[in-house]
């Protein structure tokens, strides 16, 4: 599992790590603006919302590992094309390209089966874990995809600055490459339905008998009615439900604020206007963002379980889903509250701590944020649990596009103390009030839903 998590973490580092030397490859490949330099950043983030829909039923036909090893081959081809990119549009199409590839952990199954929730970098949360216990799995599974974003433009700013920023392309395809190698040796199948077929596969061929089928293959399940299927129930779920709706609408908000900030960071930093840094040294202040992701996951992992335990103990020992809502509600202030202090000590020129500190701020907060939402989710829908993630994934994906490409704009207009206070005015009118409607309606929802847990 540690080696499919490096494989989950590559993705994510790539989407990032890019954001220092943005400012070089727009001078080498002749891009004059600033919307076309943020889509060679984000074009690799628009295909998590879509892809892993189709590529999910690919693994219930092919096996999970297959469909890992050869979707990160693809990565590594299109990411290595990024490297020897001369032209705007080959680096976009090269980025989107492998961004289908590094989408592939993140894919979700079409399966129905409830027992085998199959989401190809370890979507087993509702399967495997008792409610008391998922904050801590939910914590422990989500900090690579979510911590990666933050440590990639580290790693990207020395490589850059040192060498050229081809090299951070060709770093990160060096890097697939190992793990492809350690994983012919190390990774084996986990998917139990794909397991069972090739047994009984083995063992027809071997006895002659054609009785001997799984389940799925008596219903006579293709890949076709697996792509039909994978990509309606999330939809479905996201146009039907309102707890779905709520929650996508939020989580969409907070994770595009993270790619917002992560690909502002180091115009803020290396501008002579405001702290005039190296692109290494200014990549160094990722370590906040890094830091907050980091504390706010294991804060999560903590606080997330021990709340869910302590209200099921003084409502006699039965436990809700609402449970998991009073973090969220206090990380719904922390995170406005961070923007403002990260917004206003730039804006003002303040030691280039007090902008880290409003950053880790926003870190804890966007964590435990998403932490809260991912468990509430996986609790609600249990048997739909990876349906349920892919809807609220489809808005947040579109939103961590999206972000960065009007974020230029935002900020010439109203520079980063107003810029972010609007920001931050934004998630109070929709993060506050989302913890509230939950407790207050989301157990009647739960119940009139055919989907959810009850």
């Amino acid at each position: 599992m540690s080696l499919v998590s490096l494989f989950t973490f590559i993705s994510p580092v790539s989407s990032t790590m890019i954001a220092p030397a943005l400012t070089h490859i727009s001078s080498d490949l002749h891009i004059t603006t600033e919307f076309l330099s943020e889509l060679v950043l984000s074009s690799f983030i628009l295909v998590y919302a879509f892809g892993p829909l189709f590529l999910g039923p690919l693994s219930e036909n092919h096996g999970r590992v297959r469909v890992l090893q050869v979707g990160y081959l693809f990565y590594f081809a299109f990411n290595l094309g990024c490297g020897f990119a001369q032209t705007t549009g080959q680096m976009i199409a090269f980025r989107f390209l492998s961004g289908i590839g590094g989408s592939v952990p993140l894919a979700k199954s079409a399966s129905t089966d409830w027992r085998f929730p199959s989401k190809i970098g370890g979507g087993v949360l509702g399967d495997t874990f008792r409610p008391e216990d998922r904050g801590t799995a939910s914590a422990v599974y989500s900090l690579a995809p979510l911590l990666g974003p933050a440590l990639g433009p580290i790693f990207g700013g020395f490589i850059a600055e040192k060498t050229t920023w081809r090299w951070v392309f060709y770093a990160t395809s060096t890097a697939v490459i190992v793990l492809q190698f350690a994983g012919l040796f190390i990774l084996r199948e986990t998917y139990p339905p794909y397991i069972l077929r090739k047994r009984a596969k083995k063992i027809r061929e071997e006895t002659g008998d054609h009785l001997y089928q799984t389940t799925e293959e008596r219903q006579n399940k293709t890949l076709a009615q697996g792509l039909k299927t994978s990509p309606i129930r999330p939809f479905r779920l996201l146009f039907t439900q309102p707890i779905i709706q709520v929650l996508s609408v939020y989580m969409a908000y907070v994770y595009g604020l993270q790619y917002l900030m992560l690909s502002t960071f180091p115009s803020l930093w290396t501008d002579s206007e405001y702290y005039g840094e190296s692109i290494g040294i200014g990549g160094l202040n990722y370590i906040s963002l890094g830091f907050g992701a980091l504390s706010g996951s294991l804060i999560a992992a903590r606080l997330n379980d021990y709340t869910y335990a302590n209200l099921k103990a003084r409502n006699n020992g039965s436990g809700k889903t609402e449970f998991r809502l009073p973090l969220l509600a206090i990380t719904s202030i922390c995170c406005p509250i961070g923007l403002f202090i990260y917004g206003w000590t730039a804006q003002t020129h303040q030691p280039w701590i007090a902008p880290n500190i409003g950053a880790c701020i926003f870190g804890v907060a966007n964590m435990i944020s998403f932490q809260c939402m991912q468990t509430y989710t996986v609790d609600t829908y249990t048997k739909f649990a990876a349906s349920a993630m892919a809807s609220v994934s489809v808005l947040r994906s579109i939103c961590a596009f999206a972000f960065p490409l009007f974020a230029p704009y935002l900020y010439n207009a109203l520079d980063y103390g107003w810029g972010n206070s609007v920001l931050a005015f934004i998630s109070i009118a929709i993060g506050f009030p989302v913890p509230i409607f939950l407790w207050v309606f989301g157990e009647r929802l739960r119940k009139a839903s055919p989907y959810a847990a009850g």
